[in-house]
C-alpha cells in the first residue's frame, strides 16, 4: 500500500499547490475588485455552515470522529498534522516537529514547540501524546460478560495498537516512540493529529491526579479506569452547558460558547504563538441548524454540505462549486438482526440500484471520466484515482441493482423482511435516495422503511435500532474521508469504536496489517485482490460513490480553499478574512 500511497501522494501535492495559487489568485483578484469599491471592509465574524453533528471535543473518540471534530476543531485543537485540501497529512510546525529516526524497531521522535501552551496557561507536552496513545492503543481493557472490552471508547487504534511504548518525563516536551519489534505504520504521519491530541492535564486535573503518564507506564488499573471514564464522556458538548475549564485550547481559536441560538461561537486565542488568526470570530453552525435559514440572512459565510441535503437553496451570493469527496457514500450494515447472515447482506445488496443512485445523486452538475466520482465505487478503502483501483475493483461489479439481481434478492434470505435505514436529518439528498431504494427493493420483496431523524446517531447501529445508515465514510454524517483512508479502514476492523456494524473478520484485520506496511507493488495488488472479494463476500457495506460535497465561499471571500475530506472548508478556517 505504501508504493499506491506515493504514487497518490505526489499527485494530491501537485494538485494541493495548483489549487493554492488559484486560490491565491482569486484571494489576489477579489482583494483588487474590493479596493475598487468604496464601502467594503472586513467582517469580524464569519458563519461557517457544514453538515457535521457537534457533538464531542474529542476527535480521537468514535463520537467526535464520527460527529465531525475534524471539521470544527482543527484549528481549536491542533496537532503534529492536520489532514490538507486533498486528504493528505500536512505537518504542523506551530505545534511541533515529528521525525522517523533510524533504530531496530520504527521509532518517531516528537518535539513539541517549546512555546506552545494551552489557553489556560498550561504548557502543551509529552503527556498529551501519552494520554492519546493510551486512550487509542487498545491496550487497556477492563473485564466484562463476552470477554475484556477496551477502557477507552476510541475511534480505532490503527498505528497505535503497533506502539510498544511512549517514553516521555511528565510536563516535558519531548517524546519518543517506538513500535513494537517487527511492526512498520507508513502511514505514521496520521498519529497524534489535529482535534485528536487532548489535553492530558485537564484529566489528571478532574480525576485528581499529578500526570496520567505515571498510571499508563505502571498499569494502575482503578486510576486508569477513572482516566478512561472522563476521556469518554468529559468532553462531550451539549448547547447551553460548555464549562470552558475542560475545554483549553492549543490553536488560533477556543470555544468561546455554545448554544442553539447561537451556534458554536469560536474566538481568537490570545495565549497563540503561531500566526494570528485573520477574523477574530467563526461561528460553526452544524447540520441541527437550521442552515438554509441561515444561508437566506446571511449569517453563513462559508458552506460545506452534502450536495443537494439541503434541497433547494439559493447560493447566488456565494462562489460555490459541487465536487466529489474523499469520503464514501455508502450503506452500513448491521451485522444482526435481519443482516445476520452474509447471504442477507447480499441479497440486499443485490437489489439495492447503486448504478441508478450514482446517476441521479452521484454527481451533481459535474462529470468525470477519471478518479473519484466516475462512476459506482466498487470498494469502501481504494479510492478512484489509486493505481490499484481498476485491476482490484471488479469484485462489485455485479452489484448494481438491475432486474437480474433484484430477482436474486427475491429468492435470498432477505426477502420479505424489513430494512431501517436511518441517517441524519434533515437532509434531502438521502431521504430521496432511501426512496429510490425502497422502490427498488419492493420489487424484490424487502420492504424499505426510512428511519432518519433529526437525532440519529451511527450508535443506533450498533444497538439495533435500525438495520442500515446511510452515510458517508465510518458512518460520518458531514465531511468524511482522507487520502489515506485510515477512517474507512477503522470503520471495518473488529472491535473498532467506528464499527458501528460490528463486523469482524479475522483476515481483514491481517491483510489491513499487511497493507499498512507492504512495499511491493504485487504484494499490495494481491493483497488488495482479496481483501475486496472478501469484503463483497461479508459484505459490512454497500458502498455506492464518492460522496458529493457543495462547498461555498461567500462573495468578497479571500483564502477559501475547498477540502472534500473530513477536515472540511474549515481546515485553514484561521486564514480566512470576508470583506463586505
Amino acid at each position: 500500500m505504501k508504493q499506491d500511497q506515493k504514487v497518490v501522494r505526489r499527485t494530491a501535492v501537485d494538485t494541493t499547490v495548483r489549487r493554492t495559487v488559484v486560490a491565491l489568485m482569486a484571494g489576489t483578484l477579489a482583494a483588487g475588485a474590493l479596493a475598487g469599491c468604496a464601502g467594503k471592509n472586513q467582517v469580524p465574524s464569519i458563519g461557517y455552515g457544514v453538515d457535521a453533528v457537534v457533538a464531542s471535543y474529542n476527535g480521537g473518540s468514535a463520537l467526535g470522529a464520527n460527529s465531525g471534530a475534524a471539521a470544527v476543531f482543527s484549528r481549536v485543537l491542533t496537532g503534529f498534522f492536520y489532514t490538507g485540501p486533498d486528504g493528505q497529512p500536512v505537518a504542523d510546525t506551530d505545534t511541533g516537529t515529528a521525525k522517523e529516526v533510524p533504530g531496530e524497531s520504527q521509532t518517531i521522535q516528537y518535539r513539541l514547540n517549546p512555546e506552545g501552551v494551552y489557553t489556560d496557561g498550561i504548557p502543551t507536552s509529552c503527556d498529551d501524546l501519552v494520554l492519546t496513545w493510551a486512550a487509542r492503543s487498545g491496550r487497556f481493557t477492563k473485564p466484562a460478560p463476552g470477554g475484556p472490552v477496551p477502557l477507552f471508547e476510541a475511534a480505532g487504534t490503527d498505528g497505535y495498537r503497533d506502539i510498544e511504548r511512549v517514553d516521555c518525563q511528565p510536563g516535558s516536551k519531548d517524546a519518543t516512540v517506538l513500535f513494537r519489534p517487527g511492526k512498520h505504520y507508513s502511514a505514521w504521519k496520521t498519529l497524534f493529529n489535529a482535534a485528536e491530541l487532548m489535553p492530558a492535564h485537564v484529566v489528571a486535573t478532574q480525576v485528581k491526579i499529578p500526570n496520567v503518564v505515571t498510571p499508563v507506564q505502571t498499569g494502575d488499573q482503578p486510576t486508569l479506569e477513572r482516566v478512561a471514564d472522563f476521556w469518554n464522556n468529559g468532553w462531550k458538548l451539549t448547547p447551553g452547558k460548555v464549562d470552558a475549564t475542560v475545554l483549553p485550547s492549543s490553536g488560533p481559536y477556543r470555544i468561546d460558547s455554545f448554544t442553539d441560538k447561537d451556534g458554536l461561537v469560536l474566538v481568537k486565542n490570545e495565549k497563540w504563538w503561531g500566526n494570528q488568526p485573520r477574523t477574530g470570530r467563526i461561528v460553526v453552525w452544524d447540520r441541527h441548524s437550521d442552515l438554509k435559514s441561515k444561508v437566506s440572512d446571511n449569517s453563513i459565510g462559508v458552506l460545506d454540505v452534502g450536495a443537494g441535503s439541503l434541497g433547494d437553496v439559493g447560493l447566488g451570493s456565494f462562489h460555490s462549486q459541487n465536487l466529489p469527496g474523499r469520503g464514501v457514500e455508502q450503506l452500513v450494515l448491521a451485522t444482526g438482526g435481519v443482516f445476520d447472515r452474509a447471504d442477507a447482506r447480499r441479497g440486499f445488496a443485490s437489489c439495492v440500484p447503486r448504478q441508478a443512485l450514482f446517476e441521479k445523486f452521484g454527481h451533481p452538475d459535474y462529470t468525470v471520466k477519471i478518479g473519484p466520482g466516475a462512476g459506482p465505487l466498487n470498494s469502501r478503502t481504494v479510492q478512484q484515482d489509486s493505481v490499484y483501483y481498476q485491476s482490484i475493483s471488479g469484485a462489485g461489479d455485479k452489484y448494481k441493482g438491475d432486474g437480474t439481481a433484484a430477482q436474486a434478492a427475491a429468492s435470498s434470505s432477505v426477502a420479505n423482511q424489513t430494512v431501517r435505514i436511518g441517517y441524519v436529518k434533515p437532509d434531502e439528498r438521502r431521504a430521496a435516495m432511501v426512496a429510490a431504494i425502497a422502490d427498488a427493493c419492493k420489487a424484490a420483496g424487502v420492504n424499505v422503511i426510512d428511519a432518519g431523524a433529526p437525532d440519529f446517531t451511527a450508535a443506533q447501529l450498533t444497538e439495533g435500532k435500525v438495520d442500515a445508515i446511510l452515510g458517508g465514510s465510518a458512518a460520518m454524517p458531514g465531511p468524511s474521508g482522507t487520502l489515506g483512508a485510515t477512517d474507512a479502514i477503522a470503520a471495518l476492523r473488529t472491535g473498532a469504536g467506528l464499527n458501528f456494524g460490528r463486523f469482524g473478520n479475522g483476515r481483514y484485520d491481517a491483510i489491513a496489517d499487511q497493507l499498512a506496511a507492504e512495499d511491493n507493488s504485487t504484494a499490495v495488488l494481491n493483497l488488495l485482490n482479496e481483501q475486496e472479494n472478501l469484503l463483497w463476500s461479508e459484505m459490512p457495506s454497500i458502498p455506492l460513490f464518492a460522496s458529493p460535497r457543495t462547498i461555498g465561499f461567500g462573495n468578497g471571500m479571500e483564502n477559501g480553499i475547498a477540502s472534500a475530506t473530513k477536515a472540511g472548508a474549515g481546515w485553514n478556517m484561521d486564514r480566512w478574512v470576508l470583506k463586505r
